[in-house]
């Protein structure tokens, strides 16, 4: 009789794959995504807050709660959005004027600007309905604190024969709004690729009840008032 054939060795099971985990790059990605940090993440970069947001929490609340009286720190007035406003009244007749403000307003933020469009036509300004007249940007969280911090000590003092800027801007209410004459005091703006110096506005929303503890804060964070 033949001899009977050997059974088959049974196949070796293959190791499983290792799953990715939530902290994996892809985590890391949506956290830095969220913070709203410009950080390569897959070069290793760590994700760290805002160099202002951690000075206003260290050191700022605790020392407005001492100047204003307060008890409690949730009291302490707080940024709570900035607003980055550009109009552009000559896009009307030359629609690169448009491009190339919201290239700029968005290397100037970080952050991809909203176009503004007319509510209604003025045919003295031959303005029509629905036309696109400026772009606005709308910071909140760290982003908001990394342009705080970078207007307050790189953009500002790169003004011409800055002396400070005015403490009557603000609204009644705590918020102010600062005046840009030209967007090229920012280092993000590439001097080659301007074509027309503009203007912008910058509107800091606060929670203060009013100007005094508005002007308490601003203070606080750096902001060069004139005295």
């Amino acid at each position: 009789m033949a001899d009977e054939k050997a059974p088959k060795a049974e196949k070796a099971e293959k190791p499983e794959a290792p799953k990715k985990t939530a902290g994996g790059k892809r985590g890391k990605k949506e956290e830095a995504k969220k913070a709203g940090f410009a950080a390569n993440v897959e070069e290793g970069l760590e994700v760290k807050p805002a160099r202002l947001k951690l000075r206003y929490r260290k050191e700022i609340v605790p020392a407005l709660m001492k100047e204003l009286g307060l008890k409690n720190p949730m009291e302490v007035p707080r940024v709570e959005k900035v607003v980055v406003n550009m109009g552009l009244g000559e896009a009307l007749a030359n629609n690169k004027i448009m491009e190339s403000a919201v290239d700029q307003l968005g290397a100037i933020t970080g952050q991809k600007p909203v176009i503004t469009r007319s509510r209604k036509a003025i045919a003295n300004f031959k303005l029509r309905e629905n036309q696109a007249i400026g772009a606005m940007v709308t910071l909140r969280g760290d982003r908001m604190f990394e342009f705080l911090d970078r207007l307050i000590n790189v953009a500002l003092p790169r003004v011409r024969d800055f002396k400070g800027i005015s403490p009557k801007a603000f609204d009644g209410r705590g918020n102010y709004t600062l005046g840009v004459r030209e967007q090229i005091i920012f280092p993000e703006i590439n001097y080659d690729q301007i074509e027309k110096v503009k203007g912008l506005n910058v509107s800091i929303v606060t929670s203060a009840k009013n100007d005094e503890r508005g002007l308490a804060l601003l203070k606080a964070m750096g902001v060069p008032f004139r005295s």
